[in-house]
């Protein structure tokens, strides 16, 4: 089975032969993934100029896809794509590899948990995390027909199956003690930590914007109010919405991610990286524990 890249460019690639609008603009990273042609546009190890001509393709009329590492895409451009994507309010296609820490081996700087919350500063932009390479081609293709601003979170992380790619939650499991929201490829590891546990599980694939009907309608389904968000990002990235969301329900709400306490200063694997920061099954299960209970077996 294809890699998320890999379904990645090959989308992009059948979009192109039939779209004239789609141009790639690349900064070295996947220079080799892509068929050499005119529409293909590999700047150099220049990630600011990268973003700064695929915005002014947006203001040309085309339909920018702009890809790299999620450090070299989201945070040392960030000043252009705050101004030239944001600002001129042109709309683009950012796609990023490498998500929180799927190359450990690399260090720190090709880590990049903070990229969601970065762009909760900026107004405009929808957010996809597929799970599962086959969500990639559905969210890929409905970027590329649009006009608006996207940044696409690819890793090489993946759940055993896909889910239907929908704009909200979808309903994995139904329960009654309370929520568990996950987030993109942890969907799988939020599934063995919750089992035997009654407890709803809501999986996004897209995650801004947020569903805040959908994060309502669960609790509101169940009877306690509890929610427990598991994101493969920035710890309680979501927290503000979903606090927002339930603003008029009495309720408890906690967040597991990449941990905002500590820089991890480690190399390792990426199962490392998740044992440290609780985002492994024993971390999940452990706070399923101590929000919601022991499993019913175990009571």
């Amino acid at each position: 089975m294809s890699g998320m890249r890999q379904v990645f460019v090959d989308t992009v690639e059948e979009v192109m032969r039939h779209d004239p609008r789609v141009a790639v603009v690349l900064a070295e990273i996947s220079r080799d993934a892509f068929r050499p042609q005119e529409r293909v546009v590999n700047v150099g190890i220049r990630e600011q100029a990268m973003v700064g001509v695929g915005a002014g393709l947006a203001l040309a009329g085309m339909r920018p896809v702009v890809h790299s590492y999620a450090p070299f895409l989201v945070e040392r451009p960030f000043e252009q794509v705050k101004l030239d994507f944001g600002h001129q309010d042109v709309g683009g296609v950012l796609v990023s590899i490498g998500a929180s820490y799927d190359d450990p081996a690399w260090g720190r700087t090709h880590q990049a948990p903070g990229d969601v919350a970065l762009f909760d500063t900026l107004p405009g932009w929808t957010v996809h995390v597929p799970g599962h390479p086959d969500e990639v081609g559905p969210l890929v293709r409905r970027a590329l027909a649009g006009e608006d601003r996207v940044y696409i979170r690819l890793s090489l992380r993946r759940n055993a199956s896909p889910h239907p790619v929908v704009e909200g939650f979808t309903e994995v499991r139904r329960g009654a003690r309370g929520v568990v929201v996950a987030v993109g490829p942890v969907l799988d590891t939020v599934l063995a930590a919750t089992a035997g546990v009654d407890v709803t599980v809501l999986y996004a694939t897209t995650v801004r914007p947020f569903d805040a009907a959908g994060l309502l309608a669960a609790v509101r389904g169940g009877r306690a109010n509890d929610v427990l968000l598991v994101e493969p990002y920035l710890e309680g990235t979501s927290a503000h919405l979903a606090a927002e969301a339930l603003a008029d329900v009495p309720h408890r709400l906690r967040s597991l991610g990449v941990r905002r306490d500590a820089e991890l200063r480690a190399y390792g694997t990426a199962e490392d990286h998740d044992s440290a920061h609780d985002l492994d099954v024993p971390g999940v299960a452990a706070a399923v524990r101590r929000m919601f209970g022991p499993p019913a077996a175990a009571a």
